[in-house]
């Protein structure tokens, strides 16, 4: 699809119409993410784990940007293939799992409330599915980068005119980038943080 879309000058083959760069980003985005699970966990079955949830988040990514919506059905869907997976391929223990979980979740819930809808419901229960998956201290080290990186891109793009106050910006874009820091490199920079501030 890349190379179609280079070849094509962003536009339809057929009707040539123009073709979002958001579609050909995507899509070099989590193949890229592919190989890099393969580089950094090679044949473990963690990799099984990895995929499966870079899968999850690019689609959930793609319909909020699209849609400014985190698809229930989505979310269902996922939800046991998650619980089956910390199961038989745990990266944490099962307790944590199921904390990192409930914790993400009802912290989610508390921030829509406190900020009176700042967050929509599908933030609240996308984040409770990856806790599930990260486990208590990533999944806070997911919700920490994610709002440090969309609130420094919200206020450059109200200082650039490029949003406007009261105008919801997709927050899913900003989950998955740290979420995925959090998965790959989080114990790193938990480890990196304490080390120079605590010590």
């Amino acid at each position: 699809p890349i190379v179609s879309y280079i070849k094509n000058a962003g536009k339809c083959s057929m009707c040539r119409k123009k073709i979002s760069f958001i579609y050909p980003f995507i899509e070099f985005s989590t193949g890229s993410l592919f190989v890099y699970a393969v580089f950094r966990l090679n044949t473990t079955l963690e990799l099984i784990v990895i995929l499966t949830f870079v899968s999850f988040l690019t689609i959930i990514v793609v319909s909020d940007i699209a849609y400014m919506i985190v698809p229930n059905k989505v979310l269902l869907f996922f939800l046991p293939i998650f619980l089956l997976e910390r199961l038989f391929i745990p990266l944490t223990s099962w307790i944590d799992s199921l904390m990192g979980g409930g914790t993400a979740f009802f912290l989610l819930f508390l921030i829509a409330f406190l900020s009176r809808g700042g967050l929509g419901e599908g933030d609240i229960k996308l984040y409770g599915l990856i806790g599930i998956v990260l486990g208590v201290k990533l999944v806070l080290l997911s919700l920490f980068l994610a709002i440090l990186i969309g609130g420094t891109v919200s206020i450059g793009a109200l200082l650039m005119k490029k949003a406007k106050v009261g105008v919801p910006i997709p927050f899913v874009p900003f989950i998955f980038i740290g979420t995925i820091a959090a998965y790959f490199h989080g114990n790193e920079l938990i480890d990196w943080y304490v080390s120079n501030y605590f010590y």
